[in-house]
């Protein structure tokens, strides 16, 4: 079995989905941003698991479901967060971020026989997951995080690291608006989904 890592911000307006606003307001972008934690937290949660570990700049609040584990992120860039993520499990762990509400269970049962790491690319270049058999933080630092090029670059220091890589489902993030209406319409039952239904574009 598998740790499963949430590495997230808490949902606080202002500090959350910035590029969502314009067109929405910086509170509407905070709710966006926790339905979208709830819907990926609620995937983990019913996903097979030894642990489930929310990795979390700042507080939890009654979002939170039962059953998790809470780390603070440590210092430094994202490359260093989610190293650290990795040197907090002992075992096969898959690592995901809040940015991808319509994510299932079913994505998140990684089987790791016959591969070392997984790497689930994202559609602006990044990666929604990274699984590792043995977690190494080494293979995280130092790779350049939000770029159109973070996910290749991420592969290549795995394969370089002598790794077998399987690669997930492509899925799309959650930064834009064009971003949120996509993916809403993937998981259209999903908070996520009714919480965006809900929001009403400055100027409207």
């Amino acid at each position: 079995m598998t740790t499963l890592l949430v590495v997230a911000k808490e949902p606080l307006p202002g500090r959350v989905k910035t590029r969502l606003t314009p067109p929405f307001t910086p509170q509407q972008a905070a709710r966006l941003a926790e339905a979208a934690l709830v819907d990926t937290l609620q995937a983990v949660a019913a996903a097979p698991a030894t642990r489930r570990v929310l990795v979390l700049d700042g507080v939890p609040g009654d979002w939170l479901p039962a059953g998790f584990e809470v780390l603070p992120q440590c210092a430094g860039g994202l490359d260093d967060r989610l190293a650290d993520a990795f040197a907090h499990c002992s075992g096969p762990a898959l690592l995901i971020g809040m940015d991808t509400p319509q994510v299932t269970p079913e994505l998140l049962a990684v089987d790791f026989a016959g591969c070392d790491a997984c790497l689930g690319p994202a559609e602006d270049g990044g990666f929604w997951a990274l699984g590792l058999a043995e977690p190494d933080p080494a293979l995280l630092r130092g790779v350049p995080m939000s770029t159109p090029v973070t996910g290749a670059v991420q592969r290549e220091r795995l394969l370089a690291a002598g790794l077998r890589v399987r690669e997930l489902p492509r899925l799309r993030d959650v930064d834009t608006v064009a971003d949120a209406h996509a993916v809403a319409a993937l998981a259209p039952h999903g908070r996520f989904a009714a919480q965006l239904a809900r929001c009403t574009p400055v100027g409207r």
